[in-house]
């Protein structure tokens, strides 16, 4: 009888307790976790900005709900790539948002804002963001605001300035160091000047990115180069965009991934992203020698009037127009942006030195470069890659899903599709098409292991007590509908993207609703 009389007050008193009252609840979905596991049949409840109810929500009281019935319910999608830089211009970071990024890594390739921390509270204070977004410390930033674009070692004075330049960006808020040893000025820096730089990172918890210093002919070394700066740094590596450029490297993703492998066996952080093209976008600059670079406009001026120095200058970019970025055909460079000319946009360097009334040949696609680097240079769009690489390295457990893509206003300028379409393409090209790799791990891949590489614990998976950036896709249906030839079109099959429990685009676009934060690794680095 007393334990009747127990069980009838436990009834009592459940019915009497409250409902659990969410600000939105995602229902009839199923859930991927963002841990690589299977999806399962699970409602979403979402308050105050957080994860808050898991299961079956049906009887909750909720102030919104979104019917999610055939749809996946994804961790938000975070972009450890992203060139992020007209954020101020174009705050609610469209063409992102409506891939499912609701965070991404800025100052990646050695760039990236100064000083860090006036930056980032301007950003804070007065723009809404249509997504977070965090940063990283360049190396090309720092070195160029000490030493200018000097090709020569720094004085002792000189590196403990940027030592403690690293150390004042990771005490404002960045999450590690990045290099672009590809570019001005940090070609000219050498090996121990980054051991140096990324050791200071590394001891205040941060991370060190590498824009490897080649990525076709001297892709290997620069490989090792990256390791070894994580060995003595003592600091996690993320060999970023990683790939083989330029024919006579395609097939060298098998020595470099053997490369991580190895280094992750002798107890080192080696990871990879990645974008899922075969072109790259960078300055038509980088088929220029980089000593030829060296100083200002004006220097390379100077250099190219000099008989002997051009002709220097245009045997490396013939070298380069046949072995690295140029792929050996001039129909493989792509102008995307082009200031002085914004015609030439969506061409090619053939187009270019066709309608100068020459024959496209190599020798004339050298002259054409430094013709157009002296009016102004080029953003360009190299397709050098081979698909076989793409695929082996999408495929390594450690890589990421990443874009190295630049924020995109519909209709300006000739963007790579990146831009419009890296995550997309990945779920529908290569998940559903290709098979390359299952939802769950390509999920995970795009969502969790970048939280984790960053320290991101408050984000990247399904969990209560979790940060609400949730993306819900149609996997029968999300594709990437950007190409070269039409960049600007976004994605399909991208339903839902929730920043902090705000939703940010529904199935008709982007909403009016901002939530994006700024996060500082000092809050993520050192708990």
């Amino acid at each position: 009888m007393r334990g009747t009389w127990i069980v009838f007050c436990l009834a009592v008193l459940g019915a009497c307790a409250p409902k659990e009252k969410y600000d939105l609840v995602i229902e009839h979905g199923s859930v991927l976790d963002g841990k690589g596991t299977p999806a399962v049949m699970a409602d979403v409840g979402i308050k105050d900005g957080r994860i808050a109810g898991l299961g079956n929500l049906s009887g909750a009281e909720a102030t919104q709900r979104i019917d999610a019935t055939g749809l996946m319910i994804s961790p938000g999608f975070i972009d450890l790539h992203a060139h992020i830089e007209p954020i101020m211009r174009m705050p609610d970071a469209e063409s992102h948002v409506r891939q499912g990024v609701t965070t991404a890594l800025g100052g990646p390739d050695g760039g990236g804002p100064w000083p860090l921390g006036k930056y980032l509270d301007s950003l804070s204070a007065h723009f809404s963001l249509g997504m977070n977004v965090a940063y990283l410390t360049g190396h090309n930033t720092i070195r160029r605001n000490v030493m200018g674009n000097e090709n020569r070692k720094p004085t002792a004075a000189e590196l403990d300035t940027m030592k403690a330049m690293v150390r004042r960006a990771m005490n404002e808020g960045a999450f590690g160091l990045s290099t672009g040893l590809k570019y001005l000025p940090g070609t000219f820096s050498e090996t121990s000047e980054v051991i140096a730089l990324s050791e200071v990172a590394g001891g205040l918890g941060g991370i060190y990115t590498s824009h490897l210093r080649e990525e076709g002919l001297g892709l290997l070394a620069g490989v090792r180069e990256a390791i070894l700066i994580g060995r003595e740094a003592k600091i996690p590596i993320v060999l970023t965009h990683h790939k083989a450029m330029g024919k006579p490297m395609w097939g060298a993703s098998k020595i470099t991934t053997a490369l991580v492998d190895s280094a992750r066996a002798s107890g080192l952080d080696v990871m990879m992203d990645q974008y899922p093209y075969t072109a790259s976008h960078t300055g038509l600059s980088v088929l220029i020698p980089s000593w030829a670079l060296e100083g200002s406009a004006d220097d390379f001026k100077k250099r190219t009037s000099d008989k002997k120095q051009l002709t220097k200058i245009l045997d490396g970019i013939k070298f380069n127009l046949l072995n690295d970025r140029g792929g050996g055909d001039l129909k493989n460079i792509q102008f995307a942006n082009v200031s002085w000319d914004s015609t030439l946009q969506g061409k090619t360097l053939h187009d270019y030195v066709v309608m100068k009334g020459k024959e496209p040949n190599i020798e004339n696609g050298a002259l054409a470069t430094v013709e157009m680097q002296l009016k102004g240079g080029a953003g360009c769009i190299f397709h050098a890659m081979s698909e076989e690489d793409v695929v082996r390295i999408m495929r390594h457990p450690f890589t990421m899903h990443a874009s190295d893509g630049g924020l995109a206003r519909f209709g300006e300028d000739h963007p790579h599709p990146r831009a419009y379409g890296t995550f997309p393409r990945i779920l529908g090209h290569y998940v559903r098409e290709l098979k390359v790799l299952s939802l769950e791990e390509a999920i995970r891949k795009m969502t969790s292991l970048p939280a984790q590489r960053i320290h991101l614990d408050d984000r990247g998976v399904i969990e209560k007590g979790k940060v609400a950036d949730i993306t819900v896709f149609d996997a029968e249906k999300v594709i990437d509908k950007s190409t070269f030839e039409k960049p600007h079109q976004y994605p399909q099959g991208i339903q839902y993207v929730i920043v902090g429990g705000v939703i940010t685009v529904d199935p008709s676009g982007m909403t009016p609703n901002r939530a994006g934060k700024v996060l500082r690794g000092t809050d993520y680095l050192r708990r």
